[in-house]
């Protein structure tokens, strides 16, 4: 009968409404398991947030501090991608917030070969 078809949560409103305001970050690195060495990245990939090839700075900052925190946890053993992800998300969200005073939706996705 359709009832119900379309219909959206306060929830999906709120998110939506969160990403119309600050955009998406996706954050694409890929890392060799066996030698804990990034391979490949960090690429950035905006969506809503800021037009890259007018930001390159901030790009460039971005992806040094993603860099450090990769470094960090590799050379601490840390391989857990949870722990990874969580701690990319920390340091890139607070300072893309320092710098525009906008907290877009981080999504960082590790590759593993």
């Amino acid at each position: 009968d359709g009832i119900g078809v379309g219909d959206v949560g306060n929830i999906v409103l709120r998110d939506r409404k969160l990403l119309s305001q600050d955009g998406i970050l996706t954050v694409v690195v890929t890392i060799d398991k066996e030698s804990n060495s990034v391979l490949a990245g960090p690429d950035i990939i905006s969506r809503g947030f800021v037009y890259v090839k007018e930001s390159e700075a901030l790009m460039r900052e971005a992806r040094e501090i993603i860099k450090d925190e990769l470094d960090k946890c590799l050379d601490n053993n840390i391989t857990e991608w949870f722990v990874i992800k969580s701690n990319i998300k920390e340091a890139l969200g607070a300072f893309l917030y320092k710098k525009t005073k906008r907290s877009p939706l981080i999504l960082p996705i590790i590759m593993e070969t």
